[in-house]
């Protein structure tokens, strides 16, 4: 079992306390219209808490007069990033989504494959709802991810053969997460569990922590400009701005071992934005842009609803036995591999 534990095993052990997330969703289509179908239970209770919000509703105010947009807040959903091949881009049906949600459950329940240690069941999965349509892009309007440029098709295929070749020859091979650096990256996509952003605000900055792998992102708000191009982070550098309500945060500055979930360089630029709709909810949207991997730029949307709960630490170096097992579980392959060789 440990001479295939380093390939099935991505996992970092640390500290997760797992809670259900509220009910996530969409608003209607801008025409008012749910064309022709059944309107999904998680988009009609965000389409409800929009609706509920009295009209002269505004948002509050630190005491330094900027829009308040403290608290914690998930952007955890069970909805994939790209739409899937055959799918039509429209709101989904109440069954759609029982049907994605059960599909969800029985995957994370199956029994492992022979040599796979497995993982969390389905009780432990913190995924959130569906937001009520078949992807998180928003823009293009096909809901799908934009083709690789030639250089990022070329990157990429020259990564996956890297990977398969020397999956764990040091723990340099290995993902930033198994390193116990990055997990969401910035912007984040959701995953399992963990998916939280805790604003902190004062005069002139504002702070986001995401507890998994503690990353506390400082957004300058005076205007400063980007640090040189020669400094590189793993989460970029980033500098914000006020649009009305509006929180506007650019990024730059990544650095060329960054591995975002839908891709991207060191050439990556991101705009996030954050807008408080109500007491509980935030609409939260960014859009990517790299030449270098992509052809045109994309939009993701995710509302994030409050959490009433507090973060708990992410001890992962503490208790990383994963890259020990894992760069173990590498070499008694190869030795494996070398024996039979020599038979």
């Amino acid at each position: 079992m440990l001479r295939r534990l380093f390939l099935t095993s991505t996992a970092v052990v640390g500290v997760v306390i797992g809670i259900s997330v509220a009910t996530q969703g969409q608003t209607p289509a801008a025409d008012g219209s749910k064309r022709g179908v059944q309107q999904a239970p998680a988009a009609a209770a965000l389409d409800a808490a929009i609706a509920s919000i009295p009209k002269d509703w505004k948002v509050g105010k630190t005491a330094w007069g900027d829009p308040d947009l403290e608290g914690v807040w998930s952007y955890a959903t069970t909805t994939p990033l790209s739409m899937r091949e055959g799918q039509e881009n429209r709101p989904l049906t109440a069954d759609e989504i029982a049907e994605e949600e059960e599909r969800q459950a029985l995957q994370a329940d199956s029994k492992p494959r022979a040599g796979d240690p497995g993982t969390y069941n389905n009780h432990w999965f913190d995924r959130g709802k569906s937001v009520g349509r078949p992807s998180l892009i928003v823009d293009p309007p096909d809901g799908r991810l934009p083709p690789l440029t030639p250089e990022g098709e070329k990157a990429r295929a020259e990564r996956i053969a890297y990977e398969r070749a020397h999956p764990a020859d040091s723990h340099l091979d290995r993902s930033p997460t198994d390193r116990c650096i990055v997990y969401h990256g910035v912007p984040p996509l959701p995953s399992g569990y963990s998916n939280t952003y805790q604003i902190f605000q004062t005069p002139g900055l504002v702070a986001i922590l995401d507890e998994e792998i503690h990353h506390v992102r400082m957004v300058p708000l005076d205007g400063r400009p980007p640090l040189p191009s020669k400094i590189r982070r793993w989460n970029g550098v980033s500098r914000g701005w006020w649009e009305g309500d509006t929180l506007v945060v650019e990024t730059t500055n990544y650095n060329d071992k960054t591995r975002l979930r839908y891709g991207g360089s060191s050439n990556t630029q991101a705009v996030e934005r954050f807008k408080r709709l109500s007491p509980d909810l935030i609409d939260y949207r960014y859009t990517i842009t790299d030449p270098t991997v992509f052809t045109k730029p994309f939009t993701v949307a995710i509302p994030m609803p409050r959490r009433n709960d507090k973060l708990y630490e992410y001890a992962c170096h503490e208790g990383n036995h994963a890259m020990t097992g894992i760069l173990a579980g590498a070499r008694m392959a190869e030795k494996d591999g070398a024996e039979k060789k020599s038979r």
